[in-house]
């Protein structure tokens, strides 16, 4: 009886360990796209105020090619709106996932706790408390 707690203890453990890695990935993903938009407002930003007949060059499968401002600026535009409809996407999917994570840790009585260890090097480091969140803020 014993073993088939354990077990069961286990899979619990793993189910939650790739719910948790799932969820990071997402994140991680979101953040990679917010960056391409941030490139892109930048390009986006740099050829606008230029003369639409002027070159410029777009890299399109790994290939450099010439075009006109005016034929780059409305397909990197395309791009951009995208990537954020897929940054949209991906955040209504990590909701829902972070939703699925608290009702699977209700389920199974699921507590997160930290070391001693870490506490105390954290305290003895001088850090203050929420130093790091991991959160980015962007510029203003």
């Amino acid at each position: 009886m014993a073993s088939k707690e354990q077990i069961n203890e286990q899979t619990i453990a793993n189910t939650y360990a790739a719910m948790r890695s799932e969820i990071n990935q997402i994140y991680s993903k979101i953040t990679e796209l917010e960056m391409e938009v941030n490139e892109h407002n930048l390009v986006i930003g740099a050829i606008e105020p230029l003369d639409p007949t002027r070159r410029c060059y777009r890299m399109v499968g790994g290939v450099l090619v010439e075009r006109t401002v005016k034929e780059v600026l409305p397909a990197v535009k395309r791009n951009k709106e995208g990537i954020e409809e897929v940054i949209a996407r991906l955040n209504e999917a990590l909701e829902k996932k972070k939703k699925e994570l608290t009702e699977f840790e209700l389920k199974y009585k699921i507590r997160i706790r930290r070391g001693e260890r870490e506490e105390s090097g954290e305290e003895a480091s001088g850090k203050k408390e929420g130093a790091a969140q991991g959160v980015l803020v962007g510029p203003a």
